[in-house]
């Protein structure tokens, strides 16, 4: 497990494999043709909002890469599904949905371009 800036960040490879439509979506949304950026956000968080500027910063440096972000609150069954237990939770998604990077709390920037390093 990584460490980020933040104390409560907690960093994981996953093995999970997010199952997309053939039309290049998932859970109604449009994924990024070399990988996605997913985070799970709610209303009053915080750090949802640092984290949106990042990964949107991030998604917007590399070709093929989109950032999707989903309101928690509104996606229950989805959270369960994928064990969300906190905001924002982030996943980095390669381009087969395979989950390269879990993290839990506002992740470093250095951390999501590693994570989508060997998404790419």
């Amino acid at each position: 497990m990584t460490r980020g800036r933040e104390a409560d960040v907690r960093i994981r490879d996953a093995e999970d494999r997010i199952e997309a439509a053939g039309n290049g979506t998932w859970a109604g949304r449009e994924l990024g043709r070399r990988a996605t950026l997913v985070q799970f956000s709610s209303a009053f968080c915080q750090p949802c909002r640092a984290t949106r500027r990042i990964l949107a910063e991030v998604a917007g440096m590399v070709p093929g890469v989109s950032h999707v972000e989903i309101d928690a609150e509104a996606e229950l069954e989805l959270v369960r599904e994928l064990r969300i237990s906190g905001t924002p939770t982030v996943l980095v998604l390669d381009a087969d949905g395979r989950t390269v990077l879990r993290a839990t709390g506002q992740p470093r920037k250095i951390d999501v371009i590693a994570a989508l390093g060997k998404a790419v």
